[in-house]
């Protein structure tokens, strides 16, 4: 199965060019102000990529999945929301979940202290694990304040094992990074200046290969 991931597109998806693949995935902020007018864009771009199963989770910008959730959903069409819930497609067992620690008033923000209540219904024997945040140490290096990911994620992650685990959020960090049975991979786009990332999964064997990572993403001293 051939992974085409992306996240953080914020309405310039016009500029990605998205290689073909079996399943894309969009990691979250597709919008900016995150109305549903802006939503209708960013899924009238999706509805029309080749991939023939397309996976969605929401990020802080996407409040419309917060304000008008139902017709949000409805926006995506036949694309496949996850919001702390699952979907097998083609055997492949695929969560998501939208939610990073409190920062500034945006969308799907908890207290550090409370996101563990979110990430312990993350389910074992996942293949790939969607979350908008990243998880501490791996993809989150910030320039407002260090590193900005989850340590109960992290840890959440490395008791569930996961074989792939996908999210965004933080522009500078995108690549990939392999801890315990899973390899991590902050596939942010930052407004498109960075490519997709590309990753096989082969449902047989559990073998999770890159085939396509961008350098890493925003640099904020340009």
């Amino acid at each position: 199965m051939r992974i085409v991931a992306v996240a953080d597109t914020h309405l310039f998806h016009g500029d990605l060019v998205v290689p073909d693949g079996d399943v894309f995935v969009h990691a979250g902020d597709l919008c900016r102000g995150g109305d549903l007018d802006e939503l209708g864009e960013a899924a009238e771009w999706i509805a029309g990529l080749p991939h023939r199963h397309k996976v969605i989770v929401a990020g802080n910008h996407d409040w419309a999945f917060v304000h008008e959730a139902a017709a949000a959903r409805t926006t995506l069409g036949d694309a496949i929301y996850l919001q702390d819930r699952e979907a097998t497609i083609e055997g492949v067992r695929f969560y998501g979940s939208p939610w990073q620690p409190e920062y500034g008033a945006w969308a799907f923000n908890l207290p550090r202290g409370e996101l563990d209540t979110v990430w312990r219904m993350i389910p074992t024997g996942l293949d790939v694990l969607i979350t908008h945040g990243p998880p501490a140490g791996l993809g989150d290096r910030s320039p407002v304040g260090g590193r900005a990911g989850c340590a109960a994620l992290r840890a959440r992650v490395l008791e569930r094992q996961p074989r792939l685990h996908l999210f965004g959020h933080i522009h500078q960090d995108g690549g990939t990074w392999r801890e315990g049975a899973t390899l991590f991979a902050n596939v942010t786009t930052w407004e498109c200046e960075r490519q997709p990332t590309v990753i096989d999964l082969d449902p047989s064997t559990g073998a999770v290969t890159p085939v396509v990572v961008p350098p890493h993403g925003r640099n904020d001293d340009e």
